[in-house]
């Protein structure tokens, strides 16, 4: 199988859970945190809506500098959200599908403020994104603990939801 396919692959199998926890956050919450250093919920949903959009990037682009990227609006609805991830999956699908390994095996920089942070070969950078996206939406499903929204099963049975055909 060919580093794209099987980066196509995982797209897949984690597109419809993230979908599944993305759809659950309450609307009029944004603001709310468990903790004063932890993210808000319409920031950290946001951020989960838009993070398989990172994969078109790092196929497309040659770096990010994180610097340059302050000022980007949210999301703020529930529909908006929804609306962001499913750009992010189709842009992730398009990049990945007309990429080459060969394209996949160069490198890829982070930088901030001019500076590298992080270079990798996108495989590694992206395959990194799906651990980063796990992450967040297991971050996620406890922000929808505490605010007594039902858990979707993702890699296994929750307390809300038994095996779930994805």
């Amino acid at each position: 199988m060919k580093i794209a396919e099987n980066l196509l692959a995982q797209l897949e199998r984690e597109t419809a859970p993230t979908r599944k926890a993305l759809e659950r956050v309450p609307e009029g919450k944004g603001d709310w945190k468990p903790h004063p250093k932890s993210m808000e919920l319409g920031y950290l949903s946001a951020l989960i809506a838009g993070m398989f959009g990172w994969i078109a990037m790092m196929v497309d682009r040659e770096q990010l500098d994180l610097a340059d990227n302050r000022d980007q609006s949210l999301p703020s609805t529930g529909a908006d959200r929804l609306a962001a991830f499913d750009k992010a999956v189709a842009d992730a699908r398009r990049a990945l599908s007309g990429t080459t390994d060969d394209h996949l095996m160069k490198p890829w920089q982070l930088l901030v403020g001019g500076k590298v942070v992080d270079e990798k070969p996108r495989h590694i950078m992206i395959t990194d994104t799906f651990s980063h996206l796990a992450h967040h939406r297991g971050q996620l499903t406890v922000y929808l603990r505490l605010n007594d929204q039902p858990i979707p099963s993702i890699y296994g049975p929750t307390a809300d939801e038994g095996w779930q055909q994805q």
